[in-house]
């Protein structure tokens, strides 16, 4: 579908989402009060619906303050820089709101270790995907504390978010499409992370897709056909996937610069709708840890890069599984 229609048609969606959320409030909130009795789940439900409320109404915002800019800029044409600062704002505040909203009524506690070693750039930044809530970590944690302008590489299917859809389509982002041809989509992912400056940075989820069980067995099995030298080491993996080599790769041979880690503990109650519905993430500890390898540090030759993150991932597995410090 084009662009322009299906954009209607998502944030039309979105909408009457929100109009039904605050006209069956009251339906609703009663329904989730219930379920929660019933469930004894410390009140999933009603945080789920009080969170479903305020995703939806931050998405119309936003959506408002992008309109209201494009009538402001159509009498006046801002420069090039202007109109980057002023969607890198807009993408940390609704970032930085949504993920406020979930902390508070999750009641969730954060600890985060090493954060200041992401700045300055240039860098590229290599994170743990567990969960929908990890694409707004590195947001909270490295680009509103430190002034970084992040790129990411992101999966085409969320530009079903509207506002991720306009603000981040308008950012030196990249949507992979997952069913396209491989080597384009490579070229395309290494081309992001040309000319970084001091307060940028480049970032990929290493593993493509988010960590489940049955993801991992698949993982494995490719690689036990396809790349078996790797296969010992990815099987001692318990919380992660096996990193997948291409985009990570052409990221780190276009920029050239240090690579910053994040890994992550705690938001795997995200993972899911059963989850959140059971109550699992609430008032959980969510511990993050950052660490920087100087370019320097990092093998040339392809090869090498490949064992080397290997090894890198093996720690975030570990950090993740609770059993390294």
């Amino acid at each position: 579908m084009p662009v322009a229609p299906r954009r209607l048609l998502v944030i039309a969606a979105y909408m009457l989402a929100w109009i039904v959320l605050t006209a069956g409030a009251p339906v609703l909130v009663v329904i989730a009060a219930v379920h929660d009795l019933v469930r004894r789940n410390r009140g999933a439900g009603l945080r789920l619906l009080a969170l479903a409320w305020f995703y939806f109404a931050a998405e119309l915002l936003c959506l408002l303050l992008v309109g209201l800019a494009g009538l402001r800029w159509g009498l006046v044409t801002p420069s090039r820089e202007r109109f980057l600062a002023a969607h890198y704002r807009l993408q940390d505040a609704w970032v930085g709101s949504i993920f406020a909203a979930v902390r508070r009524v999750m009641g969730l506690r954060l600890i985060v270790e090493g954060a200041e070693l992401a700045a300055p750039g240039p860098i590229v930044v290599f994170v743990r995907h567990a969960s929908f809530l990890d694409t707004l970590l590195p947001g909270v944690i490295l680009a509103r504390p430190h002034g970084l302008r992040l790129r990411y590489v992101l999966k085409k299917e969320l530009r079903l978010d509207p506002c991720l859809d306009v603000v981040g389509g308008r950012l030196p982002n990249y949507f992979v499409d997952r069913g396209g041809e491989s080597s384009v989509e490579i070229a395309a992912i290494g081309a992001l992370a040309r000319d970084l400056g001091r307060d940028e940075g480049v970032l990929i989820y290493p593993e493509g897709t988010r960590f489940t069980p049955g993801k991992r067995a698949r993982a494995l099995e490719r690689l036990r056909t396809d790349d078996p030298a790797r296969y010992p080491a990815a099987s001692a993996l318990t919380h992660t996937l096996p990193p997948r080599p291409g985009g990570p790769l052409a990221l780190l041979a276009a920029a050239g610069t240090d690579v910053v880690f994040v890994a992550h503990r705690g938001l795997e109650g995200f993972m899911s709708l059963h989850d959140l519905l059971a109550g699992l993430p609430i008032g959980g500890l969510v511990q993050v840890w950052v660490w920087r390898v100087p370019a320097a540090a990092i093998p040339r030759d392809r090869a090498g890069r490949i064992a080397w993150l290997d090894r890198q991932w093996a720690r975030v597995d570990r950090l993740a599984a609770g059993t390294a410090a």
